[in-house]
């Protein structure tokens, strides 16, 4: 049975991520012609829902900087290097929310803490409410998707490159994706 988004008390509990169905990924400008896509592969995150108030509900997620993944070896490393993630000294990116607050319908905006590369910045991302369904095996599952964009010389990862015919090789700006899939704890 699908709850619907004014059915707050019938998502109140804990909820663990599924990383079988859930996607945190980023889109970058390269070369500023096309876009690069990719994702972090290994990851965990727990939301706990107060149907009753919100505002006490939170969200915490850890992202394995190790993990990345841009189907290009190559490009790969070089993410994970100094110039980018440092990911030898910073082997997690985390967000550790501060505020949940329903815009209506199935809008909701979770406000918090980021920290990529050492570096915390609070954050508000949108978040769109995509369902809730019990699944064949019997577990209660929630989902959600949404996209901002950060301006990664904010979180100290500042490499880039001039271009011959003018811009820079990777855009300052990245798009932060998700399309999560939790399941309730028993």
């Amino acid at each position: 049975m699908t709850a619907t988004i004014t059915d707050f008390a019938a998502l109140t509990g804990t909820y663990a991520i599924d990383p079988a169905h859930t996607r945190f990924g980023f889109v970058a400008r390269h070369a500023m012609v096309t876009k690069v896509r990719g994702s972090f592969n290994e990851f965990e995150g727990t939301t706990t829902v107060d149907g009753a108030d919100l505002s006490k509900s939170s969200v915490s997620i850890t992202l394995k900087t190790a993990s990345i993944d841009t189907r290009n070896a190559q490009r790969d490393g070089h993410l994970l290097s100094n110039d980018f993630l440092d990911v030898a000294n910073h082997p997690e990116i985390t967000f550790v929310s501060t505020s949940i607050a329903h815009q209506g319908g199935d809008d909701f905006e979770v406000s918090g803490n980021l920290t990529i590369k050492g570096v915390t910045k609070s954050i508000t991302f949108p978040l769109e409410f995509t369902g809730s369904a019990t699944d064949p095996f019997g577990n209660h599952r929630v989902g959600l998707e949404g996209a901002m964009s950060i301006n990664r010389s904010d979180f100290g990862v500042n490499f880039n490159a001039a271009l011959e015919t003018g811009g820079v090789l990777v855009s300052e700006k990245v798009t932060i994706e998700c399309e999560i899939s939790a399941i309730k704890s028993a």
